[in-house]
């Protein structure tokens, strides 16, 4: 198709060719795929996922079948050749005969879902303080911010402990006692944006339509939030994984039935000095590499959605 501007040369224009229309989704993705390091973390984490849904599928055994477990002859073997040269256990086995490589898969599908869910649960309550606390104000204000301080001065490894002593070992108690310890980082984040979007024009024209206080709330406030929730959301996954391997490896976190990372390594803590290296540290570099990953994403979401760090 042409068109002739004045007397000038005719200008062609492809009917075909679309202008390109830099998206927030767009602009936010270029900007996190810059670190290779970030993009290679949540490749990790993706690969850490998968492998921990598919672990019933794809482990060599079920670690924790009574039936399948050779305690006798199998205990505290290393990777091992089977008799026509294939590999019988890829990480040897641990002091009940376990595969190692089985455990890790299972272990990881506790870890995961116990950090990642007292992470959410956290968020919600510790989000839903912070909004409450900023848009009241005053002595509501006051009590909510009283209590996160004092939350925040005890260390969260002796409060978690401490409530796990009272309520016992299980994956609920764990969860709860991580939201117990983590929900103050959430609510003192979003108190601190939410005060400064609470004197924004949007707020005061919803006050003004006599919208329902949730809704403002939770349909106006919290979205423009949402940004360094998301950073603290990340870092806190991996700080929540990490704390349930510490409760684990101390004996008062998920039950003997249902080991996490954490519980693997301690099971074999007693026999590294006799050279049985791998049942920990096989259990440990999944751990590590588990955290590492999350917090390379975490520290490049906070570059990307922090304005006062963007270039």
């Amino acid at each position: 198709m042409s068109a002739v501007v004045g007397q000038g040369t005719p200008v062609v224009k492809d009917p075909g060719a679309k202008d390109k229309v830099e998206t927030p989704f767009r602009r936010f993705a270029s900007e996190f795929m810059e670190s290779r390091l970030a993009l290679g973390g949540l490749v990790v984490i993706s690969i850490i996922i998968l492998l921990a849904i598919l672990a019933p599928f794809i482990s060599p055994q079920d670690p924790y079948d009574l039936a399948v477990l050779d305690i006798m002859d199998g205990r505290m073997e290393p990777g091992s050749l089977s008799g026509d040269g294939s590999i019988t256990y890829w990480l040897g086995t641990d002091d009940q005969g376990r595969d190692m490589l089985s455990g890790i898969l299972y272990g990881l599908r506790i870890s995961l879902t116990v950090g990642a869910g007292s992470a959410f649960i956290a968020c919600m309550v510790g989000a839903s303080l912070g909004l409450a606390a900023a848009y009241a104000g005053g002595r509501t204000d006051s009590i909510i911010m009283r209590i996160v301080d004092l939350q925040l001065s005890f260390p969260s490894i002796l409060v978690a402990l401490m409530i796990l002593a009272f309520l016992g070992k299980s994956i609920t108690n764990v969860v709860i006692a991580i939201v117990v310890v983590e929900w103050a980082y959430y609510a003192r984040t979003v108190r601190g944006t939410a005060l400064v979007e609470r004197r924004r024009e949007y707020i005061e024209a919803a006050e003004c339509l006599a919208l329902p206080r949730y809704r403002i709330l939770f349909r106006h406030l919290l979205p423009n939030c949402l940004p360094p929730l998301i950073v603290i959301g990340t870092m806190q996954v991996a700080r929540a994984i990490a704390l349930e391997a510490t409760l684990s490896f101390l004996g008062l976190g998920v039950p003997i039935t249902e080991p996490s990372l954490g519980l693997l390594i301690a099971n074999g803590y007693e026999y590294m000095l006799s050279g049985k290296y791998w049942i920990s540290f096989y259990p440990g570099i999944a751990l590590l590499v588990t955290i590492v990953a999350i917090n390379l994403v975490g520290d490049q979401l906070r570059d990307v959605l922090n304005p006062r760090l963007q270039k």
